[in-house]
């Protein structure tokens, strides 16, 4: 028997015959102090948006027809030009034959990805009270990997995809699948609060919101 199994057998053993007790699941699904609840679809947008800047990331609202340019000029500013690109990211965003698109198949190692400029990715859902992007490794967004070596990650994100709260995104998730919240570019600090940016993630994070 493992240790695993060890402790499982002990905690049933411990509640056998114990009743069943109910667990309370009522969370709340809305936040009305948010300009979201006036805003509605359009009030969850700019909610993000300055969520997601206050982290100190960059933020553009655009419709899906600049979404090509806004790429390039993006990549453009940061003299990106090896960019990793998970399966299933729409290619008619990715005309710019000055873009070099780097696969993850067969898997990229960690020396790979260090050696990339950027990635660029979707995402599963993003949350306007609290500024986080959820990746659940689905079409266009490759493994956990991929966005946490390389230093720079551009994310992409449609406005359907934004939900108010925290709850509300994870009723839109499946708890199974391997679950990236990204809340900012990574960042860390001492005890004294200074702050270091890049120790365990992209040191920049952009995100471009299609409305």
């Amino acid at each position: 028997m493992s240790s695993r199994d060890l402790i499982l057998a002990r905690v049933r053993a411990a509640v056998r015959g114990v009743p069943d007790v109910e667990v309370p699941r009522a969370y709340r699904s809305t936040v009305p102090s948010t300009a979201s609840a006036a805003g509605g679809a359009e009030g969850l947008v700019e909610l993000f948006a300055e969520r997601v800047r206050d982290y100190k990331a960059v933020v553009h609202v655009v419709g899906e027809p600049e979404v090509p340019a806004l790429i390039a000029r993006s990549v453009a500013e940061r003299h990106a030009r090896r960019l990793v690109v998970p399966g299933g990211f729409p290619a008619s965003w990715l005309e710019q034959p000055e873009i070099e698109q780097v696969t993850d198949e067969p898997r990229l190692g960690a020396a790979d990805l260090d050696a990339v400029d950027g990635v660029l990715t979707m995402c599963a859902v993003a949350i306007a009270e609290t500024g986080t992007i959820v990746l659940d490794a689905g079409p266009g967004q490759g493994r956990r990997a991929l966005t946490l070596v390389p230093d720079y990650h551009l994310c992409l994100v449609r406005a359907d995809q934004i939900v108010a709260g925290v709850p509300d995104a994870v009723v839109r998730l499946d708890p199974v699948r391997p679950l990236t919240w990204i809340s900012g570019p990574s960042a860390t600090s001492d005890i004294e609060l200074n702050r270091v940016e890049g120790v365990h993630g992209p040191r920049t994070l952009e995100v471009v919101i299609i409305t």
